[in-house]
């Protein structure tokens, strides 16, 4: 008899232990279903968040792009600088950030200067020169300078260096940090043709730019490349060959009786590319940007 209770506390035993098996696996297929339900929430959750902050849900996401400031114009004081030319500002946004934009540099000194603008390297220097074009703030100005570094300086209405519209604007697409000595075959800093900006104080950028009639290599660049000459080069390298004078400060910077100028300065539209050959007196290549 007591065989028999044994065998029927052992079959007793195992009939729980397979209840209680089932009932484990049973809480533990409840918990699996809740982990992935609730994972399924996080994660849907964590995409429509995404989808929120890159503006998905938005009613027409081109708007905000199309809409987005490119340049920033820092207004400056014209009753503390009476060389400064209130002209109005350009637009911030819509701006063209890609291709190039025909500028022509028209002198006395013999034909015209062509230059390509680089709207993706300098974009905002490419839309004040545009902006103050269509206003005539270039037209009958002289270039007033010829510098050390060998470019023709221009774009300045007073002709002091210290003249300009009553807005500026932050450096950009300044040549990274190279030896003032590049080795053979090394570009220079500012090869012979770049048209760069230059302001004062360097980083509040106007109106006023230079056109480089020979390369220049520094290991301290602070020039903005805005683009570069693609016809007339010899008549900016006749520009800088010719004879200075002082300027009333000791440097014999000033080209001789105030001859050169700028009759007219005009800058076309915008084009997708770039010109592949370069016109005749042209440098054979773009300056290098930082």
């Amino acid at each position: 008899m007591a065989s028999s209770r044994d065998r029927q506390r052992k079959l007793a035993r195992a009939k729980l232990d397979r209840q209680l098996g089932r009932r484990a696996a049973a809480v533990r297929r409840r918990r699996q279903i809740r982990a992935g339900v609730g994972a399924a929430i996080v994660l849907v959750l964590i995409v429509a968040g995404s989808a929120w902050a890159l503006g998905a849900f938005d009613d027409d996401p081109q708007d905000n792009t199309a809409t987005a400031d490119v340049c920033l114009w820092t207004p400056q004081d014209a009753t503390a600088n009476t060389n400064l030319k209130d002209v109005g500002t350009p637009a911030t946004e819509g701006l063209p950030t890609e291709g190039v934009r025909p500028m022509t540099v028209t002198t006395n000194q013999g034909a015209p200067i062509t230059v390509e603008l680089d709207l993706a390297g300098a974009p905002c220097a490419a839309a004040s020169i545009a902006h103050l074009s269509s206003r005539s703030f270039y037209d009958n100005t002289k270039c007033h300078e010829i510098t050390a570094e060998g470019a023709v300086r221009c774009g300045d209405p007073s002709g002091t260096g210290l003249g300009g519209p009553s807005y500026s604007f932050y450096d950009e697409n300044v040549p990274a940090v190279a030896s003032a000595s590049p080795a053979a075959g090394q570009p220079a800093t500012y090869p012979k043709g770049t048209v760069a900006m230059i302001a004062n104080p360097p980083g509040a950028n106007g109106s006023q730019f230079l056109m480089f009639f020979k390369d220049f290599s520094t290991a301290d660049p602070k020039y903005p490349i805005v683009g570069r000459v693609t016809g007339g080069l010899d008549v900016v390298e006749k520009i800088g060959a010719g004879p200075t004078v002082d300027n009333g400060t000791g440097a014999k910077v000033k080209p001789k009786a105030d001859d050169v100028v700028v009759q007219s300065l005009t800058v076309g539209e915008p084009a997708t590319q770039a010109s592949t050959a370069p016109a005749s007196g042209a440098p054979a290549a773009s300056p290098s940007a930082g």
